[in-house]
């Protein structure tokens, strides 16, 4: 047995745990007889530093893959970077900007090898700061997404699906960021809120008879329109659909089409059509027949006009960036008198998330996958349950989604990734192969091939998480065990770009889903439920928690307030809460070796006649029922609740008071037994603390990581049950009353009894020494109470009487706890008064409402507690 030192202090035991364990293997798979369990974790960006919305996933990850170990299941948490094309090309080139260079200053190769060099010296931060979080993966095979295995994982799903049809070259709208001059995805465009203008213009038909209002908020664009859409049962409209109207400025003559995307409600219910710079524009477009390479395109790839391709726009427009270029069209509008009005609005803005360029619709030649044919192997496996999907509710989404699938684009503008294995020939025809020699062997000797200069989307990638990094294409013993996964773990918030694809692509390569169960947890929010935002300064720092509280703080707070299906509104005072919940830990394990109870030498629970310890026993079988419960069903929050209340209330507040008056060798190893108990069931929510004490109880066979999950081999005895949830009942009634009249805690008191059952009789009898302990009564006696003021107390079937004759001043007491009930009952009206009125409730901020609930519930309850304390005073 170590002695503890007085003080907890998180900072002094966990770097030395955390180095302890990787150096002696402690998180790699070691059981090849045992029940595999496996989780993959997914890949932050190897630019990324620890956010708090990692930190919940990854505890929540961790949670698992220690409990499993815990089980004796052969655990492999597979951990790894993704190599982040966008952001870390462009730390690198900022890098560059720094020296007065530029990344086209090098060739592809030479810029390519620096972003390697900053990789090696700088990539990679946040598996360190993992590290701290206590993340116990399989860092001896840490993958990344650009290492050599999992590249030719990459190129080998690239080709094969190119082969099979259902990988090809298309021009269709993506979403173009003409700051970094690349297509992005969905998840890379944050759409902000901007005041904007609405312009209403006119478009003069061909044959003189009038004109077509149209309106819009870019009016540019108009510079490429193809048609103006109407609504067919549209009245207003019927005798022009088929006519030609007059675009001002370009002279162009488009057609009047009928389409249902006009809405007869909206504005004048007629819609400029532009195809080539507008997501639905370019349906309907299609759907009237103009084919994607005839769409015309006014944009360059910095967003700056070009010459369409019937040579149409005036000189004087071309190179204008895209507000110039607004400015100077609505000018020319208004100067021909083809300008309506102008009103106000407030657009909806798509910007890039990491240029801050506003992003275009842009057609372009783009890489696709046909992902309508892979989703059906995937839908199909969620509604057959062969992926389980926690909470059940975003079933819902997944299929909606799924469903309506789009073709996703997989091409990037950029230099750092997988480099798409296709070349072209001069004349555009393509080969795609798994390396040049291949497509120079397809397209013949001496035919000149130059290779595709895009890369993959890292989202493509990244999609074969849970079998590239197990090892595929190659077989493997590691694979086929590993494979599938058990659980995956993330923010709902990538269901579609990650989640979805992983079982796409899981499913149509290797045959089975990727993993049993898919969980999908909440974002982490301020404490206001407000999201968190560097802009509004409410982000909170994890490290900074850790310091501050200690990570086992930090990883307990978030699984305690991980509820399925809502987000986490994160209090720092849950954490303070949390960190105090380690100290009491702590004290009670210095309280155990100062009394000679140390670590036990059994798996069961030790034999037992005191009622006290047979009542512990039977409490730990039953918290252990519900904490195996909550993992089944991946509740965190009751995982957490099982085990803190059992090891605060329980154990702490209860079990070791109760035992302070009989330390018989009984009761140490029971004591012991319990304690080793709550170490084990609470490692994997709180990993270091528990470590540390497990070792300082004595001597041990192996680390506390590699313990064996409880096996009490015990039942609940329920008369010890009752018994001690009876003594507990008496003690806290008379602690609290004491409390509300005001009387000193050690104040001893004496105590009568009426209409006591013989068992209420014996459990006086048997616990007197501990009630007289606990509860500070010097005598219980069944004789009728002396006549005067006491305090009445009723516990199941008996009534207790506690005389306060030269205790306190009766007379003084009512009138006190009389003048706080009215004074409560004032404000409880006064608040229930603003709720109330559906002018409060509806007009003011949600936040303040919830408050005005809160202390109105606060109130209300202390006027109870009041009134019960008044009718206890004889």
């Amino acid at each position: 047995m170590t002695e503890l030192a007085k003080t907890f202090d998180p900072s002094a035991i966990e770097s030395k745990w955390y180095r302890h364990w990787e150096a002696t293997g402690a998180f790699r798979p070691s059981r090849p007889d045992a029940e595999p369990f496996t989780i993959v974790m997914p890949p932050p960006n190897v630019t990324g530093s620890l956010h708090i919305g990692h930190a919940l996933d990854n505890t929540l990850q961790d949670v698992l893959i220690r409990h499993a170990r815990l089980q004796g299941k052969d655990a492999l948490w597979v951990c790894g970077t993704d190599h982040a094309g966008i952001a870390t090309q462009m730390v690198v080139e900022r890098q560059l900007n720094e020296r007065q260079q530029k990344r086209t200053d090098f060739s592809r190769e030479d810029f390519i090898a620096k972003v390697w060099e900053w990789k090696a010296e700088s990539g990679g931060a946040i598996t360190g700061q993992l590290r701290r979080l206590g993340a116990s993966c399989d860092w001896t095979n840490e993958r990344f997404t650009m290492d050599e295995g999992f590249s030719k994982a990459v190129i080998k799903v690239f080709v094969e699906l190119y082969n099979e049809g259902l990988l090809y070259r298309d021009k269709r709208l993506v979403n173009w960021d003409p700051g970094l001059k690349t297509a992005i995805s969905d998840l890379e465009v944050e759409t902000v809120e901007i005041n904007g203008k609405f312009w209403h213009l006119k478009y003069p038909l061909e044959d003189g008879s009038g004109h077509i209002s149209v309106a819009t908020t870019r009016p540019e664009t108009m510079l490429a329109d193809m048609a103006v859409a109407v609504n067919g049962d549209d009245p207003r409209y019927t005798a022009v659909i088929g006519k030609l109207v007059r675009l001002p400025i370009t002279g162009r003559l488009i057609p009047v089409i009928a389409d249902e995307h006009a809405d007869p409600e909206l504005g004048s219910g007629a819609v400029k059509i532009t195809p080539g710079h507008d997501f639905n524009d370019f349906e309907v477009g299609k759907r009237a027949g103009f084919k994607p390479a005839d769409m015309l395109n006014m944009f360059d790839a910095e967003a700056r006009v070009i010459q369409t391709a019937d040579d149409l726009i005036p000189a004087e427009l071309l190179g204008l960036p895209v507000k110039e270029a607004r400015e100077r069209v609505v000018a020319l509008i208004e100067a021909a008198g083809l300008l309506e009005k102008v009103e106000d609005r407030v657009i909806q803005t798509p910007f890039g998330d990491r240029s801050g360029a506003v992003i275009e619709p842009w057609l372009t030649d783009q890489w696709y996958v046909d992902a309508k044919t892979l989703a059906q192997p995937a839908i199909e496996a969620v509604r057959t349950g062969a992926i389980n999907v926690v909470p059940q509710t975003w079933e819902k989404t997944y299929f909606n989604w799924m469903e309506n699938i789009q073709p996703w684009c997989v091409s990037r503008q950029l230099w750092w990734g997988h480099q798409i294995p296709a070349w072209f020939t001069d004349d555009g025809t393509v080969f795609v192969a798994e390396n040049e020699a291949e497509a120079q062997a397809l397209a013949g000797a001496g035919v000149t091939l130059t290779r595709d200069p895009d890369v993959l989307d890292t989202w493509f990638s990244s999609a074969l998480w849970p079998f590239g990094t197990l090892g595929w294409p190659e077989e493997s013993s590691t694979l086929h065990r590993h494979y599938p996964n058990d659980v995956l773990i993330s923010g709902f918030d990538i269901l579609f770009f990650w989640d979805a694809r992983m079982a796409m692509q899981g499913l149509h390569f290797m045959k089975e889903v990727p993993w049993k169960t898919l969980y999908l947890h909440g974002l982490v929010r301020a404490a206001d439920g407000s999201k968190m935002s560097k802009s509004k300064g409410n982000t909170v720092d994890p490290l900074g928690l850790i310091d501050q509280f200690g990570a086992d703080a930090l990883r307990f707070t978030l699984t305690a307030m991980e509820s399925q299906g809502r987000d986490i509104k994160l209090d720092e005072k849950r954490v303070e809460g949390y960190r105090n919940f380690a100290t009491k830990l702590w004290n009670a394990a210095r309280f155990c070796q100062s009394n000679g109870i140390g670590a036990s030498t059994t798996l069961a629970a030790p034999r037992a006649e005191l009622a006290v310890n047979r009542w512990i026993i039977g409490e730990t079988v039953e918290t252990l029922a519900k904490l195996d419960r909550a993992v089944a069903d991946l509740r965190y929050d009751a995982m957490a609740d099982a085990i803190y209340h059992f090891a605060w209330g329980t154990f702490c507040d209860w079990y070791l008071e109760l035992i302070k008056g009989e330390m018989g060798e009984e009761t140490k190893a029971v004591a012991g037994w319990v304690l080793d108990q709550i170490l084990v069931m609470l490692h994997p929510f709180m990993p270091f603390i528990t470590e540390e004490l497990w070792h300082a109880m004595g001597q041990r066979s192996c680390d506390l990581i590699h313990a064996q999950w409880p096996n009490p081999q015990a039942k609940v005895d329920s008369s010890a049950k009752d018994e001690v949830e009876w003594l507990i009942s008496l003690v806290g009634a008379v602690r609290a009353a004491k409390n509300e009249l005001g009387i000193p805690p050690g104040a001893k008191l004496s105590a009568y009894v009426r209409d006591a059952s013989e068992e209420t009789l014996a459990r006086l009898e048997r616990q007197m020494a501990a009630i007289g302990r606990l509860a500070r009564l010097d005598s219980v006696s069944g004789s009728p109470a002396p006549q005067g003021g006491a305090i009445q107390l009723v516990v199941e079937e008996a009534t207790f009487v506690l005389p306060l004759a030269g205790v306190i001043d009766l007379d003084a007491e009512r009138a006190r706890i009389t003048k706080s009930i009215e004074a409560l009952s004032k404000e409880r009206d006064a608040l229930a008064g603003r709720l109330n009125n559906p002018a409060f409730v509806e007009k003011a901020k949600p936040e303040a409402v919830d408050k005005a609930r809160a202390d109105h519930a606060e109130k209300a309850a202390e006027v109870d507690r009041l009134t019960a304390a008044l009718a206890r005073l004889d």
